[in-house]
């Protein structure tokens, strides 16, 4: 009878388990050479570590790439840092790379992240911490060795972009046991002496060439000074923990000049546009106000008392000429209403009458005798006529019918 069978999911499950209780298998570095490179196009880098007796097979996911600052080739002698692991689907174990350096500074590097992670959790790389890079300055202190590439590319950019900014140079040891104390009071030196911003760095190198500068003593001292740092430790691939502290890293040092010193010419021919958009802006606003003086001064002209009182004039002279015509017009008017009305009374005047032989009888009182009835025989009437009036008796009368 067959007892305790299991099945491949079920072992490899126990073997993976195994393998991630064991410490050791956690974290580790192992040193042999590159072999079987691949980059995937997932970003994933497949590889094989091998030595004189055995190969054990790697990857490095995408999201680890950080941890690798050059690029993996075949035939490289690397060490490797990361966690050994199951597969479960294949049953196979693998080392699973977290960073990857090449042979000779791997303890280095396990130390330079060991003091990265003590200093950052300690506050010192915070941003909070860091001053601004002033945009203007007079004096630039370089801590740096006199001889060498750094210093003279510092001092030729600087000249170029500013020849006024005053450069003061502190003749650090940059490599060697006496590196760390002679970096740390160069920079001290500076601050005392005040420059304005100080450049702390020098040229490439292997890790060992530029360990000084991952030293915490280096550190404290760039985090401690009150005066702008700038890092320019090696080329631009090179990361230091001065790098994390100083206010401003620079890859390399001709760009950490480039950083700290404005370039004169450029500031001039920016003085110079400002100048010409100054002067063409003031132009334009004395030609805007010259033409308002203009439009005001017509205006006021228009509107003074001579012109008022001309326009008023010429204004009377009109409504004069208006109201002589309107009259003019008006009498115009009733005279030939006034002709009109003596003709119709010609017609009606008793004179007329009177001349074309018609006479004007009237009682003694002078009411007007019109009706037989208003006389009687005897009666002493008054007879108008065209040149006189005759008074006469009543001494018949006859109605008659008409």
């Amino acid at each position: 009878m067959r007892q305790n069978v299991y099945t491949v999911a079920q072992v490899n499950q126990y073997i993976k388990n195994m393998f991630s209780q064991d410490f050791m298998l956690q974290s580790l570095f192992v040193k042999g050479e590159v072999s079987n490179c691949k980059y995937h196009s997932s970003g994933h880098i497949y590889f094989t570590l091998k030595d004189g007796k055995g190969t054990i097979s790697c990857v490095m996911f995408a999201g680890n790439r950080s941890g690798l600052a050059f690029r993996l080739q075949e035939g490289q002698q690397v060490v490797v840092g990361g966690t050994v692991d199951v597969y479960e689907r294949d049953g196979k174990y693998q080392l699973y790379a977290k960073q990857i350096v090449l042979d000779g500074a791997g303890l280095l590097y396990e130390k330079y992240e060991r003091l990265k992670r003590e200093l950052e959790e300690r506050g010192m790389f915070d941003a909070y911490y860091k001053q601004p890079i002033p945009r203007f300055i007079r004096s630039l202190g370089v801590v740096t060795a006199s001889t060498g590439a750094a210093v003279r590319d510092i001092i030729n950019i600087t000249s170029r972009r500013n020849p006024y900014v005053q450069i003061i140079l502190y003749p650090a040891i940059v490599q060697g046991d006496m590196a760390v104390p002679s970096i740390v009071k160069g920079i001290k030196v500076l601050e005392r002496y005040g420059v304005d911003v100080m450049i702390v760095g020098r040229g490439g190198g292997s890790i060992e060439d530029l360990w000084a500068f991952n030293e915490e003593a280096v550190a404290q001292a760039i985090f401690d000074c009150k005066v702008p740092v700038i890092s320019a430790v090696g080329h631009e691939t090179d990361t230091t923990i001065a790098d994390y502290v100083a206010d401003l890293r620079a890859p390399t040092p001709s760009a950490a000049a480039e950083l700290a010193v404005f370039e004169y010419g450029k500031f001039e021919e920016g003085l110079a546009d400002y100048r010409y958009t100054l002067e063409r802006l003031m132009r334009n606003k004395v030609n805007l106000y010259r033409s308002r003086a203009e439009h005001y001064g017509l205006k006021l002209k228009y509107l003074s008392p001579a012109s008022q009182i001309r326009e008023k004039r010429m204004y009377a002279v009109k409504l004069e000429e208006r109201m002589g015509n309107a009259m003019r017009a008006v009498l115009t008017d009733k005279r030939h209403r006034l002709e009109v009305y003596i003709e119709r009374l010609k017609g009606l005047s008793p004179l007329d009458k009177l001349n074309q032989g018609f006479s004007y009888v009237s009682d003694e009182a002078g009411k007007t005798v019109n009706d037989i009835g208003q006389v009687e025989i005897g009666d002493t009437l008054h007879i108008q006529v065209r040149n006189g009036r005759i008074t006469a008796k009543a001494l018949a009368k006859r109605e008659e019918k008409l």
